[in-house]
């Protein structure tokens, strides 16, 4: 009995020993495979491809970043009133100019996003959002409502700075977008086709790209600054003036534009970088205006067609095809045909990036640009930006008011302006940004001659009435290019 115990106790410890042997080396073997992944990949990589982790990651950081910025992002609507004015012969035959004469409105509405950047009411968005609207209103995301008033708008970057009268609001956190990297996860937030506090995810699919734009979307002579971030987070109409923002939930772009041809998202949405709206926006505030400095060059990207044509080193940096006589570059020693390689220290390899960092930039302000000659030689030079009347010096804002109201510029006429118009006064409208004057449908190069009757003899008479917050309605009476005469009446 014991011998059968002794030889069942033989057979089971024996039987032990192998399976024990094999559970040994299969865990050294599993343990030799982690470690080997671990010390042979990115630690980011290998924290991805842990099941339990591939999910929690991204998840938390993506409601972290929407919880930290819906209440940053706001629903913009606008009204859009299209006035013309029918004359009364007969009226103004016993009455005067303008007597008798009928109002006609049509009436339109649109809609975008934007964004809070401070704690008592500043918010950007796009200057299209805004363009030629008569009232904007700002609804925030706990559905306060709010008029908002238009403090400046900037075609070439098509950017807006509305202002609402409130404090202790939640501003966005504004983030760093050079640092941003392409393959990087960015997350949307607006209102596509009026649904509030949309969030959609993505990543960044390019930098500094140049669609054309705002080229075709302006019909005045500026310059557009066209730098965008691509993205595949989904965007539709609603969305412009709204927030890109980074897993930090920091705002690192402003939501403009779609690739489609259907008018919806259908892959590809571009956003106007932080850093370059940081500029704007603050220009806005301060001034009303955005001073902006120019280099004073024509320039072209590198080509395989131009490299070979200009025997060129290789593809690397701007081509610069010509430089304006006496502007910043000409004065600083730069040439036809050098190439621009770096502004600072940041690489420069397509005409999107060289605008963008020069667009960052307020005239007086020096910029060293690294350029290399016909020679090939390498050569740093420190350069004076100045703005497009040649001038270092910033425009004051006493300056700015005197000249501009509405959205519109003012400029004396010439003598010989007057004589070939038949005019003995009146001042022209220089350029017309968004505000009152292009909501009613004036145009850069009309000649405003009376205001409510009274003759306009200088720039600053007419700047001063209609900047006057006493005055509730008023009528202008203008004259087109062409030398005709017309009554535009709007309230105030």
């Amino acid at each position: 009995m014991n011998m059968n115990f002794k030889l069942f106790g033989i057979s089971i410890a024996g039987g032990m020993i192998p399976v024990l042997i094999f559970m040994l080396f299969n865990t050294k073997s599993q343990g030799d495979t982690i470690d080997s992944t671990l010390q042979n990949q990115d630690s980011r990589f290998a924290y991805k491809t842990s099941f339990s982790n591939l999910s929690g990651l991204p998840a938390e950081n993506f409601v972290s970043a929407s919880e930290s910025s819906v209440n940053s992002v706001v629903h913009v609507t606008t009204k859009v009133v299209t006035t013309s004015f029918q004359r009364d012969p007969f009226q103004e035959f016993f009455y005067g100019p303008g007597a008798g004469g009928r109002e006609f409105k049509q009436f339109g509405a649109g809609s975008g996003s934007g964004v809070i950047v401070t704690d008592d009411g500043y918010i950007v968005t796009n200057n299209h959002v805004i363009e030629n609207a008569s009232e904007i209103e700002v609804t925030l995301n706990d559905n306060r409502k709010y008029s908002a008033k238009l403090i400046g708008a900037d075609p070439s970057t098509d950017l807006a700075v509305l202002k609402i009268e409130e404090k202790e609001l939640p501003p966005l956190p504004l983030g760093n977008s050079d640092d941003l990297r392409i393959g990087e996860w960015v997350l949307a937030v607006g209102n596509p086709f009026n649904l509030t506090s949309t969030v959609t995810a993505g990543i960044v699919s390019a930098k500094a790209r140049n669609i054309n734009l705002l080229s075709d979307r302006s019909k005045s002579n500026i310059v557009p600054i066209e730098s965008f971030i691509q993205t595949d987070a989904a965007v539709n109409p609603g969305n412009s003036g709204g927030a890109l923002v980074n897993t930090n939930g920091e705002l690192i772009g402003i939501n403009t534009a779609i690739a489609s041809q259907t008018g919806s998202y259908s892959g590809y949405s571009f956003a106007i970088p932080v850093n370059l709206v940081k500029k704007v926006m603050g220009d806005l505030i301060d001034y009303g205006v955005v001073q902006r400095g120019y280099l004073g060059i024509q320039i072209s990207d590198i080509t395989q067609e131009l490299k070979e044509s200009e025997k060129l080193k290789d593809l690397k940096g701007v081509y610069i095809a010509s430089v304006v006589e006496n502007g910043s570059a000409d004065k600083a020693g730069i040439k036809d045909g050098d190439v621009i390689l770096k502004i600072g220290t940041k690489e420069i390899n397509s005409s999107a990036a060289l605008l963008e960092e020069v667009g960052k930039r307020r005239p007086g302000d020096k910029v060293s640009v690294t350029v290399r000659r016909n020679n090939g030689e390498i050569d740093i030079l420190d350069v004076l930006l100045r703005n497009k009347d040649g001038e270092t010096s910033l425009v004051s804002k006493a300056e700015i008011d005197k000249n501009m109201a509405l959205g519109a510029t003012f400029s004396e006429l010439s003598s010989k302006e007057k004589k070939e118009l038949n005019i003995a006064n009146g001042v022209k409208i220089k350029s017309l940004n968004s505000g009152k004057l292009k909501s009613i449908g004036l145009k850069e190069g009309m000649v405003v001659l009376k205001i409510n009757n009274e003759e306009i003899l200088s720039v600053e008479q007419l700047t001063k009435k209609l900047n006057d917050k006493t005055n509730k309605g008023v009528l202008l009476e203008i004259m087109t290019e062409s030398g005709r005469k017309e009554f535009v009446g709007f309230g105030l």
